[in-house]
């Protein structure tokens, strides 16, 4: 029999279950992962349906893989099966010959663990499978892991009298200003003053991130779908379905006020208190919401959580809003400042971060 797994994973495929459901792309798929997986073919949604229904706790496969149909009945059956206390936590992949972004939005809605488009690189998907059932033994155990990190960021002494001394003397000057957009904030439209979201930091440590709100109350909820219509960093290679930032262009969740203070970066100020407090400094990485941080686990990437996280930083004073930022860029200037921060090049970041805020694109 010939091995076709993943070199970093040889092997482990063989033994994991997956229950199939579909005919378009089921040469496709016996062809290229057959050898690699113990897989159930089922011809229809019925079928599947029928094959999952006569499973033990026991048998009940690792992965589900579903074609989705023309009708677009497959997410119904994945709300059923979700509802099957036997099913619960089974990983649910979706694969499609229509490039059709409402698709998209709807798998991410549901919160299906991944959605591929046809054409796509089959060993993407083969490393995909055996991460996601690996990650799934694992998770249990991920908070204890968590502590025991192999490197840790400590903040240097001067880095840090440095990042109590600017933020004190900015909350202190610019009270007045903060205590006038807090009034405007909230005469401008229904809701808080402040936005609260969590953001992971340093050393993947998730913390309360603070802003003046510059959008609507229900911004969280329209997020999902806008994320795969309007995101700056579209994803760049054909047949991938989400890109690792999100940045919308235009948002119309903006507020009109928002629109001010975003683009003056007043709505930052908040986080001068999230400086004094420790949870990041006033040069460094921004700090990433958790959607974001989840897809930036690689080795590769992940080098950016282990340098400071700040207010502004490389990426804001180089190429911020700029159309022509692709996502790579942007993590490359991450990593850069994660490897070679120092003293001086926080002094020069903090200069050239006064002309960047005053940013004309919307995003």
């Amino acid at each position: 029999m010939q091995q076709t797994a993943t070199d970093w994973n040889e092997n482990s495929g063989a033994q994991i279950s997956i229950a199939y459901a579909g005919l378009e792309l089921k040469d496709v798929i016996t062809k290229d992962l057959g050898d690699s997986f113990r897989i159930n073919f089922n011809d229809t949604l019925k079928d599947l349906e029928g094959y999952l229904g006569n499973q033990s706790i026991l048998t009940i496969p690792d992965i589900v893989l579903i074609e989705v149909d023309k009708d677009e009945k497959c997410f119904h059956v994945v709300d059923r099966l979700r509802k099957n206390f036997l099913m619960n936590g089974i990983i649910i992949i979706m694969i499609s010959t229509r490039k059709d972004k409402k698709l998209v939005q709807r798998a991410m809605q549901m919160k299906l663990h991944d959605f591929y488009t046809y054409p796509f690189d089959l060993s993407d998907l083969r490393e995909r499978l055996n991460f996601l059932v690996k990650f799934k033994l694992i998770r249990p155990k991920l908070l204890e892991l968590s502590q025991e990190v192999d490197i840790t960021y400590n903040m240097p002494a001067g880095k840090r009298f440095l990042d109590l001394f600017i933020s004190s003397m900015m909350l202190i000057g610019l009270s007045p200003i903060m205590l006038i957009v807090a009034i405007l904030v909230k005469l401008d439209s229904k809701g808080p003053v402040f936005y609260k979201s969590k953001r992971v930091g340093t050393g993947y440590k998730v913390f309360d991130f603070y802003k003046f709100r510059s959008m609507r109350t229900d911004a969280d909820q329209m997020l999902a779908q806008m994320a795969v219509t309007n995101n700056q960093y579209a994803a760049e290679e054909e047949g991938t379905t989400k890109s690792a930032f999100v940045k919308i262009k235009n948002d119309p969740r903006v507020t009109k006020l928002g629109n001010f203070l975003r683009n003056s970066s007043l709505d930052e100020l908040p986080q001068l208190f999230n400086i004094l407090r420790g949870d990041m400094s006033v040069v460094g990485n921004r700090p990433l919401p958790v959607y974001e941080a989840e897809m930036l686990t690689s080795n590769e990437w992940s080098m950016r959580f282990l340098g400071p996280a700040g207010l502004t930083g490389l990426w804001q004073i180089s190429k911020r809003g700029k159309e022509d930022m692709s996502e790579r860029e942007r993590k490359k200037l991450d990593n850069f400042y994660a490897q070679k921060y120092s003293f001086w090049l926080d002094l020069k970041i903090i200069v050239g971060t006064v002309p960047a805020l005053f940013q004309k694109e919307k995003v």
